[in-house]
């Protein structure tokens, strides 16, 4: 095995833990239940992902049997967990990795609140800071599309694309979040559920107030670049 194919397969490696992993960060926060729910992650460096298989319980997930797949949504032959059917969602995840080559993740859940909205229709209103923070506005509503084909993948990317917001809610179906990796993706849709049930529960006191376009510009602005602790620095070899 030559250097190339030993960090492609390590990479490969790395992603199936991780996306193995994440799977049970949708546990944890209640934004799954049964089999629902997807989270994939594309492998660095190639054209490849990794997702979960389908019908598959949380608790048998492992990264043994995560899928690989091409991002045309063909599995790779002769890999691990080859044998299973990925998830009814590949063809969606697989055309925003084509689309989108930004992007280093995608999760579906049908978490209640955000669901609850896209049953509406309705895209939830910038209300909050924490909405301005993490997504850059109110979170938009895609339209409905069949399960099964690229026709979510091709919502999720129209809906979004031009848009700060690293969430859709798909209508009548439920929401899918992105992210520069998998973890991205994950905690954007951990964010996702918990301010569309506290957008929900503002109106049924009355109708919440917006925040102001310059402001939620603002609020944005310094939580994608100030808030948190500095990268590290980079060293160079041979450095003093």
């Amino acid at each position: 095995m030559n250097d190339n194919s030993a960090a492609l397969e390590e990479a490969i490696a790395r992603t199936r833990k991780e996306v193995a992993d994440l799977h049970a960060e949708l546990v944890r926060y209640g934004l799954v239940v049964w089999t629902g729910g997807n989270v994939s992650g594309r492998v660095p460096g190639a054209d490849l992902f990794v997702i979960k298989p389908s019908g598959v319980g949380y608790d048998e997930l492992t990264a043994d049997n995560q899928i690989l797949c091409t991002l045309d949504g063909t599995v790779v032959a002769g890999t691990a967990g080859c044998e299973r059917s990925p998830s009814s969602d590949t063809a969606a995840h697989a055309y925003v990795y084509r689309h989108l080559p930004e992007v280093g993740g995608v999760v579906h859940t049908h978490s209640t609140y955000a669901t609850a909205w896209a049953a509406r229709g309705e895209a939830i209103p910038c209300v909050l800071t924490a909405m301005a923070d993490e997504f850059g506005g109110e979170v938009p509503v895609g339209p409905f599309a069949v399960i099964g084909d690229d026709s979510i993948g091709r919502g999720i990317v129209e809906t979004l694309a031009g848009h700060r917001s690293r969430a859709v809610l798909m209508k009548n179906h439920g929401p899918f979040t992105i992210g520069k990796d998998a973890r991205d993706a994950v905690k954007a849709a951990v964010m996702l559920e918990d301010v569309a049930r506290t957008v929900h529960l503002s109106r049924q006191l009355g109708e919440p107030t917006a925040i102001a376009a310059t402001h939620v510009d603002s609020l944005f602005d310094r939580y994608q670049n100030v808030y948190g602790q500095p990268a590290p620095a980079s060293t160079t070899a041979g450095a003093n």
